[in-house]
């Protein structure tokens, strides 16, 4: 499951992910993202024009785009990894440092920084018409029901075809249904296939990995979160090799806070631990690593403990999948798992 987010700030990424965690599912592409009639019912050959069903109607692309705007962070990962870049794009990181991976796909497009609007206070419609793009990317937003009556007069809008489907669509589906309204069918599919060849050239190249029961949380303002419940999507802490222990069935997206009095509901073979308040969380990092219980852990005395950081964007990356993520999160992610099982 890939949720739309915004990465600003961090930690209301992360406390979001309390209750979804979509961990770079690898799921299958559902038709119901959004149906297509006439040229474009050979899925995005890059004929025109494109007519796609939405929640709200129908979105008809008649040339094919060459201005796209975007109104989530998402949807300009979708963009990027599709080889476009916006013209318009929401300012996310409010003059923090733009995540390592997007900052790549930037500059692999000739470019330094993006040009965006200020969302403070969500999307910015005259910025955006005042750029006239021949479409609007909004696969990846909470946020069309409110918006889609004021973008829909500027260009035609790509988003969802069910309002549900702002919650439960992969970062894959998004990308599809961008693609076939762009034209880029053919390059989503190259873009899918490469960050599943990431993870997977990963997964062997680290067959220690296999079979590891592995325990994931975060420690947020309110609770420590059992973040690897049973109910979560399979994702790449699964694709790597690893699986959940047992006792993930005692917890739910409804269900997920661990006490200090059950710090040993932790235990397994790998922990792995993200702190994405600080010291506004239930309990910072050295308190929880100086608790006796937490010490006492076998994963713990045993060395089998490690942080994934947030402060890099790779806690918030791993809950939030998007079309750029894959091979950063993989070339991150394998070094700390690597030395957690080696417990070194």
């Amino acid at each position: 499951m890939s949720l739309p987010v915004r990465r600003r700030p961090l930690a209301a990424a992360l406390l979001a992910s309390a209750t979804c965690l979509g961990l770079l599912t690898g799921c299958g592409f559902s038709s119901g993202t959004g149906s297509s009639e006439g040229k474009a019912a050979t899925a995005g050959d890059g004929s025109f024009p494109v007519s796609l069903t939405n929640a709200w109607g129908r979105t008809e692309v008649k040339e094919k785009p060459v201005r796209v705007a975007t109104v989530s962070d998402g949807d300009t990962a979708i963009a990027l990894a599709l080889g476009v870049v916006p013209v318009i794009t929401p300012d996310v990181e409010d003059g923090d440092k733009v995540a390592e991976y997007k900052q790549r796909a930037i500059e692999k497009l000739g470019e330094k920084k993006l040009t965006t609007y200020d969302d403070t206070d969500g999307t910015d419609y005259e910025a955006i018409a005042a750029e006239e793009p021949d479409v609007i990317l909004g696969v990846n937003t909470w946020d069309m029901d409110a918006d889609y009556a004021k973008l829909s007069p500027i260009a035609p809008v790509v988003t969802f075809g069910d309002k549900k489907e702002s919650d439960t669509l992969t970062w894959q589906e998004r990308l599809r249904t961008a693609a076939e309204a762009l034209g880029l069918t053919a390059k989503a599919d190259a873009v899918i296939a490469a960050n599943e060849k990431a993870l997977k050239d990963a997964a062997a190249a680290h067959p220690e990995f296999r079979g590891k029961v592995y325990t994931y949380s975060v420690v947020h303002p309110e609770q420590i979160t059992y973040m690897s419940h049973a109910d979560q999507d399979p994702g790449v802490f699964e694709q790597l090799g690893l699986v959940k222990h047992p006792r993930s069935k005692n917890y739910s997206a409804d269900k997920n806070g661990v006490s200090l009095e059950n710090l040993d509901e932790l235990d397994s073979d790998l922990l792995l631990m993200t702190y994405p308040f600080g010291d506004e969380g239930l309990l910072s990092a050295s308190e929880l690593e100086s608790n006796k219980l937490f010490q006492s852990l076998d994963v713990v005395k045993k060395k089998h403990f490690a942080v994934v950081p947030s402060e890099n964007t790779l806690a918030s990356a791993i809950a939030y999948p998007d079309a750029l993520s894959a091979p950063w999160v993989v070339e991150n992610l394998t070094p700390i798992l690597a030395k957690a099982v080696a417990g070194k």
